[in-house]
C-alpha cells in the first residue's frame, strides 16, 4: 500500500523496542533525577532487613490502574489471536423489519479480490463472531451506520478496516475515510491493520494525522484515508483546512470508551462529526456503560447496536488457595515450593508495594528463576517490553502491583500468587482488586489456581471477608505436603 506509512511504523516500532533497564534476566525501570534527566537504574537491591522486605512500610499501594488508553494499547499489542468468546452478540436494528444477515465465509461477502487475499493473508480463515454479523451491515447498500461493542481481540479493528478500505475509490485524489484513534500509539496499531488488510491494494494512501506529522500551509492532502487523533484531525481540518470533512465518505470512531475518558476528546469528535455530511458511520467501544452509550447515542443516532459482551471475570474456573507463613522468608519459600511442583504456563505474583515487588524479583533472580518485573514507573513502551517478554515465555514469573491488576489479558496465565492480600487506603479488604488479580488466570474457559500467601492475624482476617464476600471456598494448603501440592493440578 503506497503511503508515508512505513516512516511512522519505523518510529513506533523503535518506541516499542525501547527497553527497560535490564540486569541479568530482570527487567527494571529507569529512575528520574530531580532535574527530571534520567538515569541508569541499578539492579534492585535486596532488602537489608526484614522491616525492609516484609511490608514493615506502607502497605497502600504506590501503582494506580492503568490509563483508559494505555491499557487498551496494551490489549492490541498482546493479542496474538483471536478471542472464543462463548457469549451471545446482541443485535438492535435501526430498522426491525430488515432482514438479519450472517456471513459465515469471506468469500459470502462483496469484496475486491485484493481485500479478501489481504484477509487471508492476515491468517483470518473464517470471520470471527462480531465479523460475520458486522461485516453485512458494514459493507452493505445503502451504507449502514453501527455501534458496536466487544472487548479487545474479538476482530473488531480487522472489520472496520475491511469495511473503509472496501469504501475507497482509488481515483478520487482525497481523504475519503477518516478513523480516529483517541492516541498517537492506538492510531499506529490500527494503521498497521490497515497497512496488512491492504498490502495487495498499492493504488489506496493512507496518511497519520498524529503528533509531530505537519501539513505545509496551503497543502490539500491526496491520501485516501487519514488514521489520526481528535486533537491532529481538528487542526487539519478547520485550521489548516488541509482536507474537506464534508467529502468524507467513511467516519470511524474506535475506542469510544477511551475517548471518552480523555480530557477534550469528547468535545473535538463531536465537532469533527457535525462537519460530516452523506457519511457512513462507525463507532465501536470495548465497554458500553450509560456515559458510552450516550455519547454513540448522541453521536449516531439512527445506527444499528451490535454487542458481543466481555467474558467476566469469574471464580468459577478458579480453585483458591491460601498458605500459612511466619515471614517473608516463609511467602518466599512457598513460591519456590509450589513452581517446582506445578506445570505452569505463566505465573503472576501480586505485592502491594514496588519495594516488595522489587525485593521478591532480586530474590527469585539471585536463585536462577527466569523473572519480570512491571510497575508504575515503567513507561508504556517498557511495559509493552516487559508484556511480550512474559507472553512470550522468555520470563515465566511476572512480578508486578495492582497496575496489572485489572483489564489485561495474558493467556497462558495458569497460576496468580497473592504475596501480598489487596487491602484499600483502610487496610480493609478489597474484594474487587482481589476478582480482578486472581482473575487474570481462568479466563476463557481454562482453569486456574490462585495461592494466597498470609502471615498473621490481620492478613487471615482480610481473606476471611474476602471468602465470605465472593461465597467461594479458599482452601488451605500445606505446603509441607507433597501429596496435596501433587494434587493441586489434578
Amino acid at each position: 500500500m503506497a503511503s508515508n506509512y512505513s516512516n511512522w511504523v519505523d518510529a513506533a516500532d523503535e518506541q516499542e523496542k525501547a527497553l527497560a533497564n535490564q540486569v541479568e534476566n530482570i527487567a527494571i525501570a529507569g529512575n528520574k533525577n530531580g532535574s527530571g534527566s534520567e538515569e541508569t537504574a541499578a539492579a534492585p537491591v535486596e532488602a537489608t532487613n526484614s522491616q525492609d522486605s516484609s511490608g514493615g512500610e506502607s502497605s497502600t499501594p504506590e501503582d494506580k490502574d492503568l490509563p483508559a488508553s494505555e491499557k487498551s494499547l496494551l490489549q492490541k499489542l498482546l493479542r496474538t489471536k483471536l478471542v472464543q468468546s462463548s457469549k451471545q452478540l446482541e443485535i438492535i436494528q435501526k430498522d426491525p423489519t430488515s432482514p438479519l444477515f450472517s456471513a459465515t465465509s469471506f468469500e459470502d461477502l462483496p469484496l475486491r479480490p485484493e481485500l479478501k487475499k489481504g484477509v487471508y493473508a492476515m491468517g483470518f480463515n473464517a470471520p470471527s463472531r462480531i465479523q460475520e454479523s458486522a461485516l453485512p451491515i458494514l459493507l452493505s447498500e445503502p451504507p449502514q451506520n453501527l455501534i458496536a461493542q466487544s472487548q479487545s481481540g474479538t476482530g473488531k479493528t480487522a472489520a472496520f478496516v475491511l469495511a473503509m478500505l472496501s469504501r475507497v475509490n482509488p481515483e478520487l485524489n482525497y481523504p475519503q475515510v477518516l478513523c480516529l484513534s483517541p492516541t498517537y500509539e492506538l492510531a499506529i496499531q490500527t494503521g498497521k491493520v490497515v497497512e496488512q488488510m491492504g498490502k495487495f491494494c498499492p493504488e489506496i494512501k493512507v496518511r497519520f494525522a498524529i503528533r509531530q506529522e505537519t501539513v505545509p500551509h496551503g497543502t490539500k492532502l491526496t491520501e485516501h484515508v487519514i488514521i489520526g487523533t481528535p486533537g491532529k484531525v481538528t487542526d487539519w481540518a478547520f485550521r489548516t483546512r488541509c482536507f474537506d470533512l464534508g467529502k468524507i465518505a467513511v467516519f470511524c470512531l474506535d475506542e469510544a470508551d477511551v475517548m471518552i475518558a480523555t480530557q477534550g476528546y469528547h468535545d473535538q469528535s463531536i465537532k469533527i462529526h457535525r462537519s460530516l455530511k452523506n457519511c457512513q458511520k462507525m463507532l465501536f467501544s470495548a465497554t458500553y456503560d450509560i456515559d458510552v452509550m450516550r455519547f454513540a447515542e448522541k453521536l449516531i443516532p439512527d445506527a444499528t447496536v451490535m454487542r458481543l459482551k466481555r467474558e467476566e471475570e469469574s471464580l468459577d474456573n478458579i480453585k483458591q488457595y491460601y498458605i500459612e507463613c511466619q515471614s517473608p522468608e516463609d511467602k518466599y519459600q512457598a513460591i519456590a515450593t509450589i513452581y517446582g511442583f506445578i506445570t505452569v504456563g505463566g505465573a503472576m505474583i501480586f505485592c502491594q508495594t514496588r519495594r516488595t515487588a522489587t525485593w521478591l524479583a532480586t530474590k527469585l533472580v539471585k536463585d536462577g528463576h527466569s523473572v519480570a518485573l512491571l510497575h508504575g514507573e515503567l513507561d508504556v513502551s517498557q511495559r509493552i517490553d516487559v508484556l511480550n517478554r512474559f507472553r512470550g515465555s522468555h520470563e515465566k514469573i511476572l512480578i508486578t502491583t495492582n497496575v496489572m491488576a485489572r483489564g489485561i489479558d495474558v493467556e497462558q496465565v495458569t497460576l496468580v500468587v497473592n504475596y501480598d492480600l489487596p487491602t484499600d487506603v483502610n487496610h480493609q479488604a478489597d474484594c474487587e482488586t482481589y476478582l480482578h488479580r486472581i482473575g487474570r488466570t481462568g479466563r476463557f474457559g481454562k482453569m486456574g489456581i490462585a495461592i494466597n500467601l498470609v502471615d498473621g492475624p490481620k492478613t487471615i482476617d482480610v481473606l476471611s471477608k474476602i471468602r465470605d464476600h465472593f461465597g467461594k471456598p479458599i482452601h488451605k494448603l500445606n505446603i509441607d505436603d507433597v501429596t496435596e501440592l501433587e494434587q493441586l493440578e489434578s
